[in-house]
């Protein structure tokens, strides 16, 4: 019934990706070249900006762009034993304010950088980079003081960590998470989840295409 449009290199695919595995709602995927015409066609029909991803329900037949609302989307109709929201009103804002915070504070800030290497001119990486590592910093400070004595981001394994495990994985590699044990505690129990785990393994024959290789560890080439 649904077809999600992405790529598995795509933080916000893999986003989608985590909360479609943790609920366990029957999907195809449908990859998506945004090198080739007819696949950039495709998607402007689904996102005004024809970005990815891109989500079709079939049998209702809904048309949907933005990760969070493609995940509310499936939590609502597609409901799974990991629900991506609180039942309770005021704990779904919460989920949904650090939604927010790791899409535009530390995923949308990383891409910047990566924005400056491959489309800016000669002698743009630089400064960029500087603004970029000082607001993943300030980005840091702000997550390690409110995951201190947290096991996720808002209450139960949810939304905000479907946002916060593709963002963390590709901020810290430019920006580590030295100095603050919370926020790089908080990482590793993402990387142990086995929702991110499958999406990071089927993103791993695109790594390379990273426009930072030489910051990728090790432990993320296998």
């Amino acid at each position: 019934m649904l077809t999600i449009y992405g790529h598995p290199l795509s933080s916000y695919t893999q986003k989608v990706l985590v909360a479609l595995y943790e609920t366990g709602a029957p999907f195809t995927f449908h990859q998506i070249d945004l090198g080739q015409e007819e696949d950039r066609a495709l998607m402007a029909g689904i996102e005004p900006m024809g970005l990815m991803p891109g989500l079709k329900d079939h049998a209702r037949g809904v048309i949907l762009s933005q990760s969070s609302v493609m995940i509310e989307y499936v939590d609502r109709h597609y409901p799974g034993k990991v629900r991506m929201l609180p039942a309770d009103p005021d704990a779904a804002l919460s989920a949904r304010q650090w939604d927010r915070f790791f899409d535009f504070q530390v995923m949308q800030v990383m891409q910047q950088i990566v924005g400056a290497r491959l489309f800016m001119g000669e002698g743009v990486e630089e400064p960029v980079g500087r603004f970029v590592r000082d607001r993943l910093e300030r980005a840091y400070v702000a997550l390690d003081h409110h995951l201190k004595g947290r096991e996720w981001a808002a209450g139960d394994f949810g939304l905000a960590d479907c946002a916060a495990a593709p963002a963390l994985f590709y901020a810290g590699m430019i920006h580590p998470f030295a100095g603050h044990p919370a926020l790089a505690a908080y990482f590793e129990r993402l990387l142990a989840r086995p929702s991110f785990q499958r999406a990071r393994t089927e993103a791993l024959p695109w790594l390379q295409y990273f426009p930072f290789p030489e910051l990728v560890p090790q432990r993320f080439r296998a």
